[in-house]
């Protein structure tokens, strides 16, 4: 199958190339950095040097990779992440979740594609009542804090217009993610205690591994519609208060 994945060289798309070139996929895959092509060649995959929001850009891309399927995992999470700050440090991810999506789907759809599968989030955005398991069918937070806002209308926009798209749409709801590039960072602000706990740190956080996201993207290759939002996440969240470091002895 022909695949394109936008944003192969980000955390999950590290892993999602060399599982889709394994499983026998034709892979055209996207990085804004010119310095990265030469690793996704040595990967396997047709590589192209792509600004998600550059719309003429995106369509010649796409329209030059003819992509069966579109998987859109532009993210800009590199660099100092401000947990204080999440209007600041997501800035750029939201406008690849709102702009970027608009691009590829439009792109996707003039190309003949026919699914786009995107990445989202599920591991703080849903609603702040009832009980701590939160399905598909649950809403999202309706009131949630102003700092969050913005990155939450992100999320919202990014999986309102994959299931509404007229191709075959999948949002894929990420956990937090851990694992090869995903850990360091988060490890470090722990250990510095950056990482601020609401409350008495009940709220749940719910974990993935990046690995486990590549493999979600590859099963949407061929999972069964009516497939809209599926969340993948570990079956062992844990409280906020208890991903904290325990203290210096």
């Amino acid at each position: 199958m022909r695949v394109l994945v936008a944003g192969a060289t980000g955390v999950v798309g590290r892993q999602l190339v060399p599982q889709l070139i394994a499983a026998g996929h034709q892979v055209t895959a996207t990085t804004r950095s010119a310095d990265k092509v030469a690793g996704l060649r040595a990967a396997g995959a047709d590589a192209a040097v792509v600004d998600g929001l550059d719309a003429v850009a995106v369509g010649e891309a796409v329209a030059r990779a003819e992509p069966e399927v579109v998987i859109h995992q532009m993210t800009a999470l590199a660099g100092d992440f401000d947990l204080r700050h999440i209007e600041r440090t997501f800035a750029m991810t939201n406008k690849l979740r709102t702009a970027g999506i608009d691009n590829l789907l439009a792109a996707a759809q003039a190309a003949g594609a026919r699914r786009v599968i995107a990445q989202s989030y599920s591991g703080w955005p849903n609603i702040r009542t009832g009980g701590p398991v939160k399905a598909e069918d649950d809403p999202l937070d309706p009131d949630p804090p102003k700092a969050m806002r913005a990155t939450l209308d992100a999320i919202i926009h990014v999986e309102h217009a994959v299931v509404t798209s007229p191709l075959e749409g999948i949002a894929l709801r990420y956990g937090n993610l851990y694992g090869p590039g995903a850990s360091d960072l988060m490890v470090d602000m722990l250990r510095k205690r950056q990482v601020p706990v609401i409350g008495n740190g009940a709220g749940i956080w719910s974990f993935l591994h990046v690995q486990d996201a590549a493999s979600a993207g590859v099963a949407g290759l061929e999972a069964a519609l009516p497939v809209s939002l599926t969340s993948s996440t570990t079956s062992r969240p844990r409280s906020a208060s208890g991903c904290r470091p325990s203290p210096p002895r």
